[in-house]
């Protein structure tokens, strides 16, 4: 991360940005009752993914970044969680999740190296 200038120059922020974005437009199309049910803890878990990277790029100590990541990625295990409910119920379509769902194994996976490589570093 020493040549990122910022947490909005990292990828992984980018594409959890574009998952939330995603998350929106498809839970508008959710029943009206889910408003404060699945719609809202799958739009607030989607929320929690990009916020919680830029919450720990802004801590100074590598530790601290690291919890937070882990935050993000327990975020993302929920997202997942209430897009598979979502299609089992069925208000997203098996295409619909199948593409959310690919873009959290690449979020997953982004994380997971982030991870990775800041602990080889201490």
């Amino acid at each position: 991360m020493s040549n990122v200038k910022s947490y909005q120059d990292l990828e992984v922020w980018k594409k959890s940005m574009s998952l939330v974005e995603m998350i929106y437009l498809d839970s508008r199309r959710f029943p009206v009752e889910e408003k404060y049910g699945l719609t809202s803890q799958m739009r607030r878990a989607a929320i929690s993914i990009p916020a919680n990277i830029a919450e720990g790029s802004a801590r100074t100590r590598t530790g601290e970044l690291l919890q937070f990541l882990s935050v993000a990625s327990g975020s993302l295990a929920e997202v997942e969680t209430f897009l598979i409910l979502a299609q089992r119920l069925p208000y997203l379509g098996e295409d619909q999740c199948r593409q959310l769902l690919a873009q959290c194994g690449e979020i997953g996976r982004m994380l997971a190296g982030l991870k990775r490589s800041l602990r080889s570093r201490n």
